[in-house]
Order: structure tokens, then C-alpha cells, then sequence
């Protein structure tokens, strides 16, 4: 990753729309993940969310799940195993 002077560095994944298992994620201070909406949304794994919160949870990094996405996204919600995830990093 290059050099920045920015304060926070942070990945919005979404729509996520696969596997991101391989990606490194150094020197990054938060990650955003959610699922596609619409009337042509594409299917969501729970297993690539898991992915991503895992890594963050051993990397130290914040983790905000934005939302299932689907055509009734607020239907479908934002839990990730019954749990809500809102992290933020301090600014």
C-alpha cells in the first residue's frame, strides 16, 4: 500500500460481491461491508462477511456492517449473526 497522510484509512466494500479472504488489510483502520439493493440485486454469502469481520476483529480494525441488501434491504437488515456491527474508528 503507498503512503498517505491521511488519518484514517478505510475500505467500502460494497456492494461485496465475493470472497475478499485473500486481500491484505494492513494499514487499514476501518472496513464498511454491505450487500447489494435494488430490484437486481445480486446474492450475498454470510461466509464472505464473516471473512472480513474476522480479519478484523485479529487485525485490530474497525468493522461496520452496513446491511444484507437484497430488493427489501431494510426487511433483510443489518445483523450479522444477531449482532450489530457499528464500529467507528476515533477521529
Amino acid at each position: 500500500m503507498g503512503s498517505t497522510s491521511a488519518k484514517v484509512k478505510y475500505l467500502s466494500c460494497e456492494p461485496l460481491l465475493g470472497s475478499l479472504a485473500n486481500v491484505n488489510f494492513s494499514g487499514i483502520d476501518w472496513i464498511v461491508v454491505g450487500g447489494e439493493h435494488g430490484p437486481k440485486a445480486r446474492i450475498m454469502k454470510e461466509n464472505w462477511f464473516l471473512e472480513i469481520k474476522n480479519k478484523c476483529f485479529e487485525e485490530n480494525i474497525k468493522f461496520f456492517f452496513k446491511q444484507w441488501g437484497g430488493v427489501q434491504k431494510k426487511k433483510n437488515g443489518r445483523l450479522l449473526q444477531g449482532v450489530e456491527y457499528s464500529e467507528m474508528p476515533i477521529m
